[in-house]
């Protein structure tokens, strides 16, 4: 077995090299009417991972109400997916949401699933961010991310 020294330390590598995709971001200048409509979000979490070949398990979510007001506020949705999880949460306040999936999935493909939901939810403007978080030192960022422009 391989041995990987960090900070003076001896690990044993993975006997199975783990494949790490993270992609998430920053939505911007989001229509209210769409971060406050809880099933219109769960479908969009579904249909998502559909397209990145993500499996769920179960889908957890929570509405909020505007503070001091029984006026429909932001949601917080989490599925927890065989690969890991998805996760998105808005701020209809704000005309703002985050979404973050990560995934260990060989076969699976965040990007696409984040992308989809972007569609959805038709920000003005959006950040998106990715992380390499595999076990392999040497696995090239590209691999993972091959639909990443």
């Amino acid at each position: 077995m391989k041995k990987r020294r960090i900070s003076g330390k001896t690990y044993e590598k993975n006997l199975v090299p783990v494949i790490g995709k993270h992609v998430f971001g920053n939505l911007y200048d989001i229509d209210e009417k769409i971060l406050k409509d809880i099933s219109a979000i769960r479908t969009a979490v579904i249909e998502a991972s559909k397209v990145g070949n993500l499996h769920i398990i179960e889908i957890l979510e929570k509405q909020f109400n505007v503070q001091n007001s029984p006026d429909l506020g932001g949601v917080s949705m989490i599925a927890l997916i065989e690969e890991s999880h998805v996760s998105v949460h808005t701020w209809p306040e704000s005309r703002y949401a985050t979404v973050d999936i990560y995934s260990c999935g060989v076969n699976s493909n965040p990007a696409l699933a984040f992308e989809y939901i972007v569609s959805v939810f038709k920000p003005k403007s959006y950040k998106v961010f990715t992380a390499d978080r595999s076990t392999d030192d040497g696995e090239d960022s590209t691999k993972v991310f091959n639909t990443l422009n």
